[in-house]
């Protein structure tokens, strides 16, 4: 590549330095970054959550999204995912 010099002005990423070098098109084949890797929550688990929220949100001493975790049905998700729906609601 007789103009990659110029890419190396600006700051990569390791998924784009990935692409570099090994050439162009790799992050297509669905690894790096470009892809998501979260299941999206349907609209039956998002009133799961919330209906677990208002449950669980005025008890003292207790963990809020300890116990949504307990009682959520959806197998898999972890705190973060959880806590990130929940601000986004």
């Amino acid at each position: 590549n007789k103009k990659a010099f110029v890419e190396l002005l600006f700051w990569k990423s390791p998924a784009a330095v990935r692409e570099m070098t090994e050439g162009y098109g790799s992050l297509r084949e669905g690894e790096g970054a470009g892809r998501s890797r979260v299941p999206p929550w349907t609209p039956q688990e998002e009133q799961e959550l919330r209906e677990l929220y208002w449950k669980y949100k005025e008890v003292e001493g207790e963990d809020v999204i300890a116990a949504i975790l307990a009682h959520l049905p959806a197998p898999g998700r972890t705190r973060r995912q959880v806590v990130k729906q929940l601000v986004r609601l």
